[in-house]
């Protein structure tokens, strides 16, 4: 009965948050004229109406860096664009997400969240063929186009007159999707006929408006609510903490010490990463090489980084014996850090200071960027 009164609760709160949004960020209407815009794209130029005027047809895809969805459908984006840019049709991509009301807890598919400077690095990672352009400042074009999810498309014609507004495809599945909204309202208007069905609707990750940016503030917040612990670990625990065969998840495991500078200056961003893939098939390990008698100091620096994952102080023998437990090809320099896949297989590693993005790269790359 609990759970009932509780789904019935959290499906009415989903819902007023749905019919909120709708009212205060309506979606353009078929049969309205373009909004116009100027937004700068991941190319450093500006962009306005006027830059595709030219194009038969007009595409505007609201779609963003870390939303699973929007991943889901970035190799089809491109292939659209391939396909149909030689007939005439333009395709601009718009990020209307505000990046500083992504929570981290949202940032579990991907390495990057939404702002300018991530955009251009997801731009040249996937090699985008078409113009990429940043509203997550004022958000002024999301409010006038008023997109309900990432990806959403808005279909004009030479017009610039809206003739199809909603999902691409309906499956976000590569190769199982049945229906191609997107393809067919374009075809339909190189043909000069009518565009059938006008409207769908979409799936994916809810715009994220710059009003919710308190929740990320709240969210960080909570973190300090979670106990933070430190075990002893001997050669041995070292041994199994090595050994994921059985434990089906990825586990990221970082070696430093409160004495090292690099250790202390990139721990935060590790505890950020852990908070974002936590609910993934993954885990998080920290292994103190300090003294053992350093234990409280270990644990105070722990607190105060709001590390609540799974932390180790090695208490079983020498610096060399902990290397050889870790691992034989580590050197010994710190900090050490390694990512090891559900079958044991090192995916990546890093003696000395990480790239945070190349970790969170290799987290997102292996443990999957789509829903199951």
């Amino acid at each position: 009965m609990k759970n009932s009164i509780y789904s019935v609760l959290c499906f009415c709160v989903l819902f007023n948050s749905f019919a909120s949004a709708q009212t205060i960020h309506p979606t353009l209407a078929i049969g309205a004229k373009a909004p116009d815009f100027k937004l700068k794209g991941v190319d450093d130029k500006d962009y306005t109406l006027a830059s595709f005027r030219q194009a038969k047809v007009l595409v505007i895809l609201f779609t963003c860096n870390h939303c699973p969805t929007a991943q889901a459908y970035e190799d089809r984006v491109i292939q659209f664009t391939k396909d149909y840019q030689d007939k005439g049709v333009s395709l601009v991509a718009i990020s209307p997400n505000a990046d500083k009301a992504v929570r981290w807890d949202e940032l579990g598919y991907t390495d990057l969240s939404d702002s300018f400077e991530e955009l251009k690095l997801r731009a040249k990672d996937k090699g985008y063929n078409f113009p990429y352009l940043y509203d997550g400042e004022t958000q002024e074009i999301a409010n006038l186009y008023g997109p309900v999810a990432t990806p959403h498309v808005f279909v004009f014609d030479q017009d610039r007159v809206l003739q199809y507004s909603g999902r691409i495809d309906d499956n976000e599945h590569i190769g199982k999707e049945k229906t191609h909204e997107l393809r067919d309202a374009v075809d339909a208007l190189l043909e000069g006929k009518e565009v059938s069905p006008k409207t769908t609707k979409t799936f994916g990750c809810s715009i994220k408006w710059l009003s919710k940016a308190v929740t990320v503030v709240s969210e960080v917040e909570s973190w300090a609510s979670e106990p933070v612990g430190l075990a002893k670990a001997n050669v041995d625990t070292l041994k199994k903490i090595m050994k994921t065969e059985g434990t089906g998840k990825y586990r990221l495991i970082n070696v430093w010490a409160i004495w090292c500078g690099p250790c202390v200056a990139e721990f935060s961003s590790l505890v950020q990463s852990n908070h974002m893939y936590k609910r993934r098939d993954f885990e998080f390990i920290t292994l103190s090489a300090d003294a053992p008698k350093n234990e409280a100091k270990v644990l105070s620096f722990l607190k105060s980084k709001y590390a609540s994952n799974q932390n180790y102080l090695f208490d079983g023998g020498s610096k060399y014996d902990m290397i050889e437990a870790i691992d034989p090809n580590w050197q010994g320099a710190l900090p050490y850090t390694v990512l090891i896949d559900p079958k044991g297989k090192k995916v990546f590693q890093q003696m000395g200071m990480i790239d945070i993005r190349a970790v969170r790269k290799a987290i997102a790359d292996n443990v999957g960027r789509y829903y199951d």
